[in-house]
């Protein structure tokens, strides 16, 4: 059983090695698997779609940290989530929504809170990090923890019509699913309509456009270019199908 590591902690701070520490400390040997340090900070509504996408290309039976947390240290929820034979841990702010309600099935546990020996602002290393080892090694669940209706947080899990993540080579990712999108629909984004591609090779160079991405979302980008720098892309950016 794997530990994914999905944050907005940023890949090159001090933050996640300090997590990866932990899980060394209480499951000795566990695999770690760093799928994103760099969601997008402090919206969880953006991440929880972006985290929906991505889970679906690991295999299932695998523990996931997910922590994009503004409301550390007060008084917000924490959550073990087990959706589709895979757990899901970190607070109950919404980040875990889209993928439970996407699930087959689903069991919800309340964790504790943190101890007081607990960094106010550090959940992540110290309460979510503990109690996913807890997972991985069986011993789960934990003192305190107890079994819940639901999430206490439900965002709307329809697709989600604007742009959740930019990566590096200025592509924008939207929260749409692709398969259910026609080829021959265009994508309204800042003022311009976007045809369809298969891939960046299908339009010329400089030639901006919308594609099925490889996590199966609708993205878009520039052949050879920067779709945020064209068209001024960013993390809520909307778009629309026409």
């Amino acid at each position: 059983m794997a530990i994914c590591l999905f944050t907005d902690f940023g890949a090159g701070d001090l933050y996640a090695g300090q997590v990866e520490a932990v899980l060394e400390r209480d499951a000795p040997g566990a695999r770690v698997i760093h799928l994103l340090h760099e969601a997008p900070p402090f919206d969880v509504r953006a991440a929880a779609h972006l985290l929906a996408a991505l889970v679906t290309r690991i295999p299932t039976g695998q523990v996931v940290i997910g922590v994009v947390d503004p409301g550390v240290g007060t008084d917000r929820g924490a959550v073990a989530l087990r959706a589709d034979a895979s757990w899901y841990v970190g607070p109950d702010n919404g980040l875990f929504s889209v993928v439970a309600a996407r699930a087959a099935g689903r069991e919800v546990w309340r964790l504790p809170a943190a101890g007081a020996d607990a960094a106010p602002s550090f959940h992540g290393r110290d309460a979510f990090a503990p109690a996913a080892a807890a997972i991985a090694t069986g011993r789960f669940p934990t003192a305190g923890a107890t079994r819940a209706a639901d999430l206490e947080v439900r965002l709307d899990a329809a697709d989600l019509s604007a742009i959740i993540y930019v990566d590096h080579y200025g592509n924008g990712w939207t929260g749409l699913r692709a398969a259910a999108i026609a080829p021959t629909r265009r994508l309204a984004v800042a003022g311009r309509e976007l045809a369809h591609a298969r891939v960046f090779g299908a339009v010329s160079p400089g030639t901006a456009f919308w594609y099925e991405n490889s996590s199966g979302l609708v993205e878009i980008a520039v052949n050879g270019g920067s779709a945020a720098r064209m068209l001024g892309l960013g993390i809520g950016t909307p778009v629309a199908l026409r």
